[in-house]
């Protein structure tokens, strides 16, 4: 099977779960993301996911990332409420860490708002800053 479909909706991964609710709010909180000492990201305009049973996560432009310290990673995964995750490694000083942000570049309808924007695993950064204050 190549594709699995509700009526005429491609499902990714598996059908999606009604109870499970997804939120994109814009904030004006103050983002950093950091890695061997070297700041990776830092925004005043983040848009904030909210997703039931998961850790709230900050997606953010890509004019305030090092896009010079990103490469793409030929890592992908599907969402069923989310779509296709492209990755990002970090390149600095030579060493490179694979996939430590994603980005969804064609995301499900329903969440349009994060195309494009770029979020962090705060386990593959050293820290994840919101105004002054790391993220657990």
């Amino acid at each position: 099977v190549d594709a699995w479909f509700e009526e005429d909706e491609e499902v990714f991964v598996h059908p999606r779960d009604p109870q499970v609710r997804i939120d994109t709010l814009q904030s004006s909180a103050h983002i950093q993301v950091v890695l061997a000492g070297v700041v990776l990201a830092d925004s005043h305009r983040p848009l904030v996911l909210v997703e039931t049973n998961h850790p709230v996560r900050y997606y953010l432009p890509p004019d305030d990332c090092r896009l010079d310290l990103l490469a793409f990673s030929p890592r992908t995964t599907r969402c069923p409420y989310k779509g296709t995750a492209s990755y990002w490694s970090a390149v600095i000083d030579g060493t490179i860490r694979e996939n430590v942000a994603w980005t969804y570049r064609n995301p499900i309808p329903e969440i349009p708002r994060i195309k494009d924007l770029i979020a962090f695993y705060p386990e593959a950064v050293d820290a994840i800053l919101r105004d002054g204050e790391k993220l657990a």
